[in-house]
């Protein structure tokens, strides 16, 4: 039998269904495509900043992208809708297979982690609604080292609290530019396919694809002949 990787695993729409903030975003903005176009925009200024050298806190990123969004089209969000959408996003509920699939690698003998840019309070609040969050040995920030996802000392920060290499990991993510940090960072990556997210067909491949975290946790299985 192989050695089984560290499983670390990205917590937004990954683990947990962000569509479900859809229906506020829609209200707010008039627009059923506003909640993606913000967690794009979210994305890209987290990056962005990071490559910029300026670390500013996920959150913080978060409403003011929200803000500029709004700004664009002549939208006020007033107090209400902010506080709507924190409580939202702090308590995302897990996708359907995700608990079932979670126990079912632990009980594979993989040890589970996560790794977030969300700030620890943040993501174990959200993990603790889940009814999830004991299901992972330790949970990461990126605020840890004050550096996000996909920059390689997010994951070096990792490596270093679990003194261990990095063909030791395999981050499960559904978003390409984080498997693409983790693979270049020397880890194996495993993406799964959530509705919009898809294989990039440039830059680092992750090992494994599946439509969901059933389908990567039997292939994970398979490919490292873990106990089933």
């Amino acid at each position: 039998m192989a050695a089984l990787p560290l499983i670390v695993f990205d917590v937004n729409e990954i683990l947990l269904d962000l569509e479900t903030m859809e229906p506020v975003f829609a209200r707010i903005f008039n627009d059923k495509s506003a909640m993606r176009l913000w967690f794009a925009n979210f994305i890209m200024y987290s990056a962005s900043l990071t490559v910029a050298g300026c670390y500013v806190p996920f959150t913080d990123i978060g409403a003011a992208v929200m803000k500029m969004l709004a700004d664009t089209r002549g939208i006020r969000i007033d107090d209400a809708d902010k506080q709507e959408l924190t409580e939202k996003f702090s308590t995302l509920p897990p996708h359907g297979e995700v608990p079932g699939a979670l126990r079912k690698l632990r009980a594979a003998g993989f040890r589970l982690f996560t790794l977030t840019d969300n700030l620890l309070e943040v993501q174990t609040r959200q993990l603790t609604h889940g009814g999830i969050v004991d299901l992972f040995e330790r949970r990461f920030s990126a605020d840890g080292v004050k550096h996000h996802k996909p920059s390689r000392q997010a994951y070096g920060y990792v490596e270093k609290e679990l003194g261990a290499k990095p063909s030791e990991f395999c981050l499960i993510a559904c978003h390409t530019w984080d498997t693409l940090g983790a693979v270049a960072a020397g880890w194996e990556a495993a993406l799964i396919k959530r509705p919009g997210n898809d294989v990039l067909g440039v830059g680092p491949q992750p090992q494994v694809v599946g439509n969901d975290l059933d389908d990567v946790a039997d292939q994970l299985i398979r490919r490292y002949g873990a106990k089933g």
